[in-house]
C-alpha cells in the first residue's frame, strides 16, 4: 500500500514510523519510508535545523515541490510506501497547506493516516524543537485542521474509505496497528469500547479493561479510544486549580516521549476544556466510523452491577446505526438490557469466548496468533 502519513508539527513521526519500518522487516515485509521535511532539509543545506518554516512561501512551496517529484521517481514500483508530511502548517505566515494536489495524484496514494497524539507531549516537543510561542489552544486548532485537510485530500482522491485517524499511543505502542494498516489491509480494524472515567478508582476493574485491550491490539488493528488521553489531563488541571496551582505535572508515556515528567500550565489546560470534550465526542465516533466493528467490554463493578456507562452505551448505539459488527463482552451477572441483547450481532459472557469466535469465523490473520 502507498500512504500519506499527517500530522502536526510536534508529532515526532519520524522516529515513530522508523519502528513502523523496522517491525516490518522484523515482519518479513518491507516499507519504504520517505520523509519530506528531512529531504527539503537536505536541498537547502543554508536552512538551519528547526527554521525550515520561517522560509518564504514561494521558496517553501519550490522546496517541497522538488522533493516530491524526487519521491514519485523513487517510489515507482515499491510495494509499501509511507510517506512522512503535513498536510497544514499554523505557523507565522499563519494557516497553510503543506501539499501540492497535482503531485499527490501522481504519487497515486492508496490510503491516508493522520496521527494525533496527547496535546500537553505535542506542545512539549514542539517547544524543544522549535522556537515559537504555541498554546495548547493553538494545537488543538491545528489538530482538528491537520485532521480535516488530510481528510478532504483523500476523499479528493478516491481513498474515502481508506483514511484513518491513529494514536501515536500514550501507554501501548501504536507502531503494530500503523504496519497493519500499510502491509496488511486485510486485517479487521477494531474499536475497542469500555468505561473510562466511570471506572477510576477500580484497580481490578482497569486490569480487566487493560487486558482487554491488549488481547484486541495483538488480533486486529485497533483505534483504542484510551490512546488518547486528554480527560485525565483536564481532570487533572482542574484539581490542581482548586488547590491554586500554576503547573501541573503530567506523565508523557512510554511511548509519545519517553519516560519523562513534562510541566503544563493549568490555565491553559482549562481555557481547552471545552476542546477536550468536543474533539473526544468526534474523534471517538471517527475512530468507530473507520472501523469494522465494535468490541465493548462491560465489567461487573463492585457490588455486582454492570460498568456501562453513558459513552459506551453511545457508542454501542452509533455503532449499530452505521452498520457496524457491534459485539458486546458482558460480564454481570445480572442479564444485559434489550438495548444491548437488540443491538448486538452477538453478546460473549468472556473475551477469550469471543476471540475463539473470531477465529472460527476467520476474522483474525493467523499471523497476530504467533506475535504479528
Amino acid at each position: 500500500m502507498r500512504a500519506i502519513v499527517t500530522g502536526q508539527v510536534g508529532m515526532d513521526k519520524k522516529s515513530y514510523l522508523e519502528r513502523a519500518a523496522r517491525f516490518a522487516g522484523e515482519a518479513g515485509d518491507r516499507i519504504d519510508l520517505y520523509h519530506v521535511g528531512d529531504m527539503m532539509y537536505a536541498e537547502a543545506p543554508d536552512v538551519r535545523p528547526g527554521r525550515i518554516l520561517d522560509l518564504p512561501l514561494s521558496r517553501l512551496n519550490a522546496l517541497r515541490r522538488a522533493v516530491f517529484k524526487d519521491v514519485i521517481a523513487e517510489s515507482a514500483g515499491q510495494a509499501n510506501v509511507i510517506v512522512n508530511t503535513h498536510a497544514t502548517f499554523r505557523w507565522r505566515h499563519g494557516l497553510f497547506s503543506a501539499f501540492d494536489f497535482d503531485q499527490l495524484e501522481r504519487f497515486k496514494p492508496d490510503m491516508f493516516i493522520c496521527l494525533v497524539d496527547n496535546i500537553e507531549v505535542v506542545h512539549h516537543r514542539l517547544h524543544k524543537e522549535h522556537t515559537i510561542d504555541a498554546t495548547l489552544k493553538d494545537l488543538m486548532v491545528w489538530r482538528e485542521e491537520e485532521i480535516m485537510a488530510t481528510e478532504l485530500v483523500a476523499q479528493a482522491l478516491g481513498c474515502r474509505n481508506k483514511f484513518y485517524v491513529l494514536s501515536r499511543g500514550r501507554h501501548t505502542d501504536t507502531v503494530e496497528s500503523c504496519f497493519r494498516l500499510v502491509c496488511q489491509p486485510q486485517m479487521k480494524r477494531v474499536y475497542p469500547s469500555f468505561p473510562m472515567s466511570h471506572v477510576v478508582g477500580m484497580p481490578d476493574v482497569l486490569a480487566e479493561i487493560d487486558a482487554f485491550r491488549a488481547v484486541l491490539a495483538k488480533h486486529f488493528v485497533a483505534f483504542d479510544p484510551g490512546d488518547v488521553d486528554e480527560k485525565l489531563l483536564l481532570d487533572s488541571a482542574i484539581a490542581a486549580a482548586k488547590e491554586g496551582k500554576d503547573l501541573i505535572e503530567m506523565n508523557a508515556g512510554s511511548f509519545s516521549g519517553g519516560q519523562l515528567t513534562i510541566p503544563v500550565s493549568v490555565r491553559q489546560v482549562l481555557d481547552i476544556a471545552g476542546d477536550i470534550d468536543g474533539q473526544i465526542y468526534a474523534r471517538d465516533f471517527k475512530l468507530i466510523d473507520q472501523a469494522d466493528m465494535i468490541v465493548s467490554l462491560i465489567p461487573e463493578l463492585p457490588g455486582g452491577g454492570p460498568g456501562l456507562s453513558s459513552g459506551v452505551e453511545r457508542e454501542l448505539q452509533h455503532a449499530f446505526e452505521h452498520g457496524k459488527e457491534v459485539y458486546v463482552v458482558w460480564k454481570p451477572r445480572k442479564n444485559p438490557s434489550p438495548f444491548i441483547t437488540e443491538t448486538a450481532t452477538k453478546v460473549f459472557t468472556s473475551v477469550q469466548e469471543a476471540i475463539e469466535e473470531f477465529d472460527r469465523r476467520g476474522m483474525i490473520q493467523p499471523t497476530s496468533l504467533f506475535g504479528h
